[in-house]
């Protein structure tokens, strides 16, 4: 049974100030973010805006790439080669890093965004060229599902693996995520983000489309920033959990 637990949210997503205000808002409740950095969405002012904001609450701040796919926000590769997508994933790396450098915080972490991540974690070539990112950027905790082959890429490469759930997701029976496609993908009640989250930290298990549950070993839990209610969502997550006696740690 587990006691403490990460949340974590995927923020610098969407543009503008309303998007920061909602990225705000999320920081003041999770413990770790992942800052989209170009690939998917982001540019400069949001990467240095949420790199800021998540300093000022002691919050971790990871990079979120992902294929570049600006249009279809990260879900779809577009028939990318591996050299291209290394070249292109270590940009989007570098492009944070250096925003990090010159605002004076720190990327703790790299999480692959959207269809990056579900390919990484089936595809073991994917998954190395994940984790020789992470160590090329001197980036030494890669967040990934768990039993997966990005799990098993950064054992390999001596990296801090963070075994991730999804608080607001829906999983199929092989642990995957319901593809977005299929009606109840995105659990977007707060109720039922906050009954999965539950399972998982204190069950370790998720109750599966079919109804089934089935184990999971997670160390952090994360909540979208683009799905609806989002902010909200967070909060009750947090209050849910704190409620069970369960910490909130980095």
């Amino acid at each position: 049974m587990t006691r403490s637990i990460c949340l974590n949210a995927d923020i610098g997503e969407l543009p503008g100030e309303a998007g920061r205000a909602l990225d705000h808002a999320i920081l003041d409740v999770v413990s770790r973010c992942s800052i989209a950095c170009g690939g998917h969405a982001g540019d400069a002012e949001s990467m240095a805006e949420t790199l800021r904001m998540a300093k000022a609450r002691g919050v971790l701040a990871g990079a979120h790439p992902s294929y570049a796919d600006r249009e279809g926000f990260g879900r779809s590769r577009n028939n990318v080669s591996l050299p291209q997508l290394a070249l292109s994933l270590k940009e989007q790396v570098a492009s944070l890093l250096a925003i990090a450098a010159a605002t004076d915080t720190q990327v703790r972490h790299i999480k692959p965004h959207g269809t990056l991540y579900n390919d990484a974690a089936r595809d073991g070539e994917l998954a190395t060229l994940t984790a020789a990112l992470c160590v090329d950027a001197g980036i030494n905790t890669l967040l990934g599902p768990p039993a997966s082959e990005l799990e098993r890429a950064a054992q390999a490469a001596g990296l801090t693996y963070v075994t991730e759930g999804f608080a607001d997701r829906a999983y199929e029976p092989d642990l995957s995520l319901t593809p977005r496609a299929l009606p109840g993908a995105v659990l977007e009640d707060p109720a039922a983000q906050s009954a999965q989250a539950l399972s998982m930290a204190l069950d370790q298990q998720v109750r599966v489309r079919t109804g089934t549950f089935i184990p999971i070993r997670v160390q952090t839990i994360c909540l979208h920033g683009d799905t609806p209610g989002a902010a909200r969502s967070a909060a009750l997550l947090r209050a849910a959990l704190e409620q069970q006696g369960i910490t909130i740690h980095p």
